[in-house]
């Protein structure tokens, strides 16, 4: 049988070059069921689970699919968190960013004003949470009415956060004549009947069950007696399992600050993640924990979606989830594309029936496992200041070549000097060496225009600019390091 490839799709020289920065080698199970559907505009109902290239099967057809020259939106993803609705916008930002792709993301707790500037300029996808799409629909401040694509990712989600009867005053909203494509890890009945109002014949494809993907997960739990039992065991099995990276997961904000706290005393690089926080705060520890800047993340269910790393050595469930469908979510942090990984959660006396509800959802008895003995933890303990006194191994930015042979600029004008995407590119196509498949991004604000320049190309404009007029007069032109 031949490899397929995502050259077999006939996607754009745009798509396949960002495909291939990003280490998208071969397409994966789901990839490659979905892709081909999605190209043929045909509604797709998709039971998958997290960390198996789901984002990618329906942003990399959708990034072929969109018309670059319409300045109205014609995707629209729906998806349950912040983090979420972060991810994906990336992951269409990174594999359109040589098509040039606008991708605002929408979001609760982030400011409505910067969402609203975003939207009157030129947009190809929004990326949504339900509530804050719904603000922007009754304010009048995002127009729907080119939307060609619908896709409703983590539908499950969706309905255990109660988002359902909004998804339904969306899709209300939106042209009927459209593609609809919903992503779900498991299909309970209200999402069946969802699918029957609202999809038109659609595909129905199934990659994999959630029993298949725990498979590849080592799953453990102990016996605890209380707090001051869990610390101690907890502080034993980090020794013993000295992991790379780690998720602790807790059921209150409180409890991740009281572990928190607990971890400072053994001198471990830690940070945490609540519903509490500042988007910006929690952005920031996600992507810090993402690059490898820390080994443990401490967090609530917050953190159970939307965090993609590939390599997340070990899960803890600090405190047993309080719904079942949330201990295959916190787990498959670990696992993820085919790796094997390690879960391990504590239990106490009044919990197991809670646990009978999770192993009777996974279809498997999670093991009981004795605590580590004294000796085990002091043979171990060599290995584990080894760890923690060494700097983690930062990882590569998602993205980060691609960015290599691009750089932003900063011009010093924008709305208020009547700048406008025209005068860019006529002036940028008037240096020699320069045409418009140099020319990436361009972001007009009031007073300030940033531009992406490509192919290498950013230093040849820029030096160029210092001394060329842009509309009319010479404006000062820098670059924007992030």
């Amino acid at each position: 049988m031949n490899e397929i490839k995502f050259t077999t799709y006939n996607l754009s020289e745009d798509i396949l070059k960002a495909l291939e920065l990003l280490n998208f080698s071969n397409p994966t199970k789901v990839q490659q069921e979905v892709i081909p559907v999605i190209l043929k505009k045909q509604d797709i109902i998709v039971k998958s689970q997290t960390g198996s290239g789901k984002t990618g099967s329906f942003a990399i057809p959708l990034t072929e699919l969109v018309e670059w020259e319409e300045n109205k939106p014609q995707v629209l993803v729906l998806t349950p968190t912040r983090e979420l609705a972060m991810q994906v916008k990336d992951d269409f930002f990174n594999i359109g960013r040589y098509k040039r792709l606008k991708v605002p993301a929408v979001f609760g707790k982030d400011s409505f004003e910067k969402q609203e500037k975003q939207l009157k300029q030129k947009s190809h996808v929004v990326v949504g949470t339900p509530g804050r799409t719904i603000d922007h629909i009754e304010r009048g401040t995002i127009d729907l009415s080119e939307i060609k694509y619908l896709v409703i990712d983590e539908a499950d989600e969706m309905l255990n956060m109660g988002f359902v009867d909004q998804i339904e005053t969306i899709i209300t909203n939106l042209p009927k004549d459209r593609v609809t494509m919903l992503f779900s890890a498991t299909m309970p009945k209200d999402i069946e009947l969802l699918c029957k109002k609202y999809m038109n014949k659609p595909l129905r494809v199934e990659i994999e069950s959630e029993s298949s993907a725990i498979d590849r997960i080592t799953q453990e739990r102990y016996e605890v007696r209380n707090s001051r039992d869990k610390n101690s065991l907890l502080n034993d099995l980090l020794v013993v399992e000295n992991p790379d990276s780690c998720i602790i997961f807790c059921n209150t904000r409180q409890m991740v600050d009281d572990v928190n706290e607990e971890m400072t005393s053994i001198k471990s690089t830690c940070e945490t993640i609540h519903g509490g926080m500042e988007q910006r705060d929690r952005q920031r520890v996600m992507n810090d924990f993402k690059l490898g800047y820390f080994r443990y993340l401490v967090a609530t269910d917050v953190a159970a979606r939307g965090i993609d790393i590939d390599d997340i050595s070990l899960v803890i469930n600090y405190d047993l989830p309080r719904e079942k469908e949330s201990y295959v979510h916190r787990i498959g942090r670990t696992g993820r594309i085919g790796r094997e990984g390690k879960a391990i959660t504590f239990v106490t006396r009044n919990e197991r029936e809670s646990l009978k509800d999770i192993e009777q959802y996974i279809e498997r008895s999670i093991p009981v496992k004795d605590r580590p003995g004294i000796s085990a933890v002091e043979n171990a303990q060599s290995a584990f200041n080894k760890t923690i006194n060494t700097r983690p191994e930062i990882r590569e930015e998602k993205g980060a070549e691609l960015n290599k042979d691009i750089m932003k600029i900063h011009i010093n004008a924008g709305k208020k000097q009547k700048m406008r995407p025209v005068d860019i590119v006529g002036t940028l196509c008037n240096i020699d060496g320069v045409t418009k498949d140099d020319i990436g991004i361009i972001n007009i604000l009031d007073i300030s225009t940033f531009v992406e320049i490509l192919n290498n190309k950013g230093e040849l404009v820029h030096k160029s600019l210092q001394k060329k007029p842009l509309k009319g007069r010479l404006r000062r032109v820098s670059k924007v390091l992030e």
